[in-house]
């Protein structure tokens, strides 16, 4: 919130030709309530010429209150102080004197306002002590309209200054809300992401590997076309189709919708034996061993699921014919630990093309506040391996 926005409780901003302008046309306002005051009031003499030069040239300076308040304040006592002293109307002078206290105060620092009133009010009561002491009842009176102006004044910047601090709370407030909106748009996009990666890469990838099975069986000897091979192919082609299809319509089902519960159910450990018998269509040997795993929570099970199904899509693709895969989730010192090894040819596979497989695999692992470690083995192959907290640090985006 800008200062001038905030500046709209209290006029212009001061030192503008619009803040010049509003003081002066005020001024000229209050001169003439003075002269009519002078006029129609009977409190003291009717000013003569020097009394009228007096009364007009204490308005003047307050077309500069805003900017100079304390110059100000200095100009019209330095004119109302000699129009009191030759009994002029005093009423007349006395808006001129209020309004530039008042803008004192409003303008400083208590502390200024203060220092003000003890001066102004101490010189009032000095001055008429010794010049008119018959009427210092009177003087006591007009020194309490003094410092209940002065009063005001300070009252007047303390609800300013608490205005201001609200609305600059309030659009900090706004930001913070707009920061995390923007934070929770980035995290979806990228959960979306990383599904939509996860899921076409497994389900295109077996697709690939149950396509060239079935291409291999019609070349391999067409005179002995072994039928129920293509046809196994085949149904396990339009298996994964539909399996992908699935899930492709849950997952986009977030662009549709921003309500957190429409997301439907996370993937968990109760998929992997699907994700194994997926890898087995394609020539693989899968061995998956799951141990103590029941009581994982959902985004610790999500997260697994989708670990497990890139590490099986990345050896399906990369690991050669012959391949066997071994799959091991066990829960140990308060943590599912996934485990996915091959024997296969792995990242030494000279056709292989970096992708964000792995990445993937990091991010899903740090969701849940775990880690994850992968490689080529020493004695060949392939392996992941997790470690992820049941307690998870964050949910799974």
């Amino acid at each position: 919130m800008s200062a001038r926005r905030v500046l709209a409780f209290a006029g212009a901003v001061p030192g503008t030709r619009r803040a010049l302008r509003d003081d002066a046309l005020f001024a000229g306002a209050l001169a003439v309530l003075a002269v009519a005051l002078a006029v129609l009031v009977e409190d003291g003499h009717r000013p003569d010429a020097v009394g009228w030069a007096l009364l007009l040239g204490a308005h003047v300076p307050l077309a500069w209150r805003r900017s100079r308040p304390l110059l100000v304040l200095v100009a019209v006592v330095a004119c109302i102080f000699p129009y009191h002293a030759f009994d002029y109307t005093h009423l007349a002078a006395v808006p001129v004197g209020m309004i530039t206290l008042y803008t004192v105060a409003v303008t400083g620092r208590p502390r200024r306002a203060l220092l003000t009133g003890v001066c102004v009010v101490g010189m009032t009561l000095g001055v008429n002590a010794g010049f008119s002491p018959h009427q210092l009842a009177e003087v006591v009176r007009i020194s309490g309209w003094l410092v209940a102006v002065l009063l005001l004044g300070v009252y007047v910047r303390i609800h300013r200054q608490y205005v201001t601090s609200v609305l600059e709370r309030a659009e900090r407030a706004e930001r913070t809300r707009e920061e995390e909106a923007r934070r929770r748009v980035a995290e979806e996009r990228l959960r979306v992401a990383r599904d939509l990666h996860d899921l076409l890469a497994h389900s295109i990838t077996l697709v690939g590997v149950q396509t060239s099975v079935a291409a291999h069986v019609l070349a391999a000897d067409p005179d002995r076309l072994d039928r129920a091979a293509v046809a196994g192919a085949l149904d396990d082609i339009a298996d994964t189709c539909r399996s992908a299809r699935g899930e492709l319509r849950a997952t986009l089902e977030v662009l549709r919708s921003s309500v957190e519960e429409q997301r439907g159910p996370l993937p968990g450990l109760d998929g992997l034996p699907d994700l194994a018998e997926a890898a087995r269509t394609s020539g693989a040997e899968v061995d998956l061993a799951v141990r103590e795993a029941a009581d994982a929570p959902p985004a610790v099970g999500a997260a697994a699921y989708r670990i497990v199904q890139e590490a099986l899509t990345n050896a399906v693709r990369h690991g050669g014919p012959g391949l066997t895969i071994r799959v091991g989730i066990r829960t140990e010192d308060a943590a599912l630990k996934v485990t996915v090894t091959d024997d296969g040819r792995g990242v030494h596979d000279p056709d292989h093309t970096p992708g964000f497989g792995l990445v993937g695999m990091r991010e899903r692992a740090r969701s849940v506040g775990g880690t994850l470690e992968a490689g080529p083995r020493d004695e060949g192959g392939f392996m992941v391996s997790a470690v992820l907290p049941l307690v998870p640090v964050g949910g799974l985006r």
